[in-house]
């Protein structure tokens, strides 16, 4: 968590040090320096004409902004660590001040969690399925003759023969407590029922929870349910659960005990008693690396036992792409299964599966998962084991994917990239514009020191700031459209000078006063050209290369 949010702070940070032109090492005395000498080019009472005024008390705020932190040891560290976002984190008044940093991110890390905590309060965090169970038996297994006597009895007969809704929302009581209520709807053949839960969560401590369940059905009739989870060891935990199910035929109770266990870094297993309507006892274990999923599970019940086995292979991809196999025996008969699974979009997964399995026959499923809803669609297109029906189920569903893919999705996904990039261009624009603004505003407030400065040069042939120049510099010719990307910095830069001296750090030179960032994303550098003693020298500097002029190196040779 912690690299991402990095990351962030980062892009949004305004950087201190070069706005105060420091070394990131610089000491109090260093900082006091550089300020007292922005103070004194920004006051703002050094201006009569409103406008400048206002600017300049605009960039004598940001200088002292930026000493206030980086003058506080405390304050310092913390944006060191996190830029300027994280020190708007509420929490850090009441968090002790001599820390190190370590111990600092770790702070920082609890304080985003509670700031996480309050705002999950705040959600309701839906989540649902549609499944849509499609009987096209028709296709493959049809009885010429009585297509013959039924009108329209050429086209095979496809019907949505049962559906399920449900749906479920959280709202956090307290930090602590969390209630669930949830509500489910099926059909099947002209049949139907349904049913709504309320579930209450409780976080006894960080190694367990309890929740209570009731519900009430048009079927079962009503439903008192208890769950309890406990981390037993650092690598073992287990889940009991008991209920009461109060059902036309009396009362029905049932009870569970799972217990499960990190067997290495990647694998657990786990052990399951259940005992009620469907007693058994399962055992199982599971792999998950980067690049796999494996699962084998055996299951002795009544009436169900069965061994299980499966498989799933994990493309590095972008658009993480996995495909899957499985295969179960037991009383009820085999099944094979195999399918893909790919993400289309930012929020949506798409896979398909081929169930074939004796005596269930030859069943196509669909399911496209979009952020928490999930949509399924199961299309059973054979009771028995046919060749034409396992081809087109394998085959179709590829080749409508590519079609859709190739036609809708791809189209899609470059508009949706086009516009994205379209957008942070206008913001781009916007924010190069508003920080050209405010370089402009310093340039016009630092004239009357800039001349200053350069009078005192030149009494005791000093250091003369002729041309610099800030930005991407291209040597085509042809290319003459990127010489935009350049900006004149010599005002700024003569300002810096002190006692026949520029000292730049290695600090972007972005955040100078006077500086804006031409091209944002590019490589910059700095070029000068300036007068010291009356020798002419020039110099190019990488951006974040630190600088030191006048030097002999420099200088540049006259042709004789």
């Amino acid at each position: 968590m912690a690299a991402s949010l990095d990351d962030d702070f980062e892009f949004n940070s305004q950087d201190y040090y070069s706005l105060l032109n420091v070394r990131k090492e610089a000491t109090s005395e260093e900082l006091k320096a550089s300020y007292r000498r922005l103070c004194m080019l920004y006051h703002p009472d050094k201006h009569r004409d409103p406008e400048l005024k206002r600017q300049a008390e605009q960039l004598f705020n940001q200088v002292h902004q930026a000493y206030e932190v980086l003058s506080d040891d405390h304050s310092r560290a913390i944006y060191d660590i996190f830029g300027k976002k994280g020190l708007e984190v509420e929490g850090w008044e009441v968090v002790e001040r001599k820390r190190t940093p370590a111990e600092i991110r770790e702070e920082y890390e609890r304080l985003q969690r509670e700031r996480e905590e309050r705002r999950l309060q705040q959600r309701t965090n839906p989540k649902g399925t549609i499944s849509v169970g499609v009987d096209a038996t028709d296709l493959f297994d049809r009885y010429d003759e009585d297509f013959e006597e039924m009108p329209g009895g050429g086209f095979p007969h496809i019907e949505i023969n049962k559906m399920h809704i449900s749906q479920s929302i959280e709202a956090p009581l307290t930090n602590s407590d969390t209630a669930v209520l949830s509500g489910s709807l099926s059909t099947h053949n002209g049949n139907g029922g349904g049913n709504i839960n309320v579930t209450v969560r409780r976080v006894t401590s960080a190694k367990g929870w309890g929740e209570v369940e009731f519900g009430a059905g048009d079927i079962l009739g009503p439903l008192i349910g208890l769950k309890l989870f406990r981390n037993l060891t650092p690598r073992c935990f287990m889940t009991a659960q008991c209920g009461l199910q109060f059902s036309p035929r009396g009362l029905r109770p049932s009870c569970s005990l799972m217990t499960a266990r990190h067997l290495d870094q990647n694998t657990m297993g786990y052990l399951q008693w259940r005992w009620g309507p469907n007693s058994a006892m399962t055992t199982s274990l599971v792999r998950d690396t980067k690049s796999s999923h494996f699962t084998l599970a055996l299951q002795l019940g009544v009436p169900h036992s069965y061994l299980m086995m499966s498989y799933q292979y994990k493309f590095q991809d972008e658009d993480q792409t996995k495909v899957k196999g499985s295969v179960k025996t037991g009383w009820f008969g085999t099944v094979v299964e195999y399918g893909a699974e790919r993400k289309i979009s930012r929020h949506s997964i798409l896979s398909a599966t081929v169930s074939i399995g004796v005596p269930q026959g030859v069943t196509l499923k669909i399911k496209l998962a979009r952020a928490s809803q999930t949509y399924l669609f199961p299309i059973h297109l054979t009771d028995q084991l046919l060749p034409s029906a396992v081809f087109y189920a394998t085959a179709g569903p590829l080749l409508v994917y590519m079609a859709i893919h190739r036609l809708v999705i791809i189209p899609y996904t470059q508009a949706q990239k086009e516009q994205e990039l379209e957008l942070q261009r206008k913001s781009s624009a916007t924010d190069i514009a508003k920080k050209k603004q405010e370089a402009e505003s310093a340039v016009l407030l630092m004239q009357e020191s800039v001349r200053r400065i350069i009078e005192a040069e030149e009494s005791k042939m000093g250091l003369i700031i002729l041309n610099a120049w800030y930005g991407k510099f291209v040597s085509d010719t042809s290319q003459k459209q990127e010489k935009a990307k350049v900006i004149d910095v010599t005002v700024p830069l003569q300002c810096l000078v002190k006692d026949s001296k520029l000292i730049l750090t290695e600090a972007s030179k972005t955040g100078l006063p006077g500086f804006y960032d031409p091209c944002v994303g590019e490589e910059k550098s700095l070029k000068l050209l300036y007068q010291f003693r009356g020798v002419m020298h020039q110099v190019i500097s990488a951006d974040t290369e630190p600088l030191r002029i006048p030097k002999q190196s420099h200088r540049i040779e006259s042709e004789s």
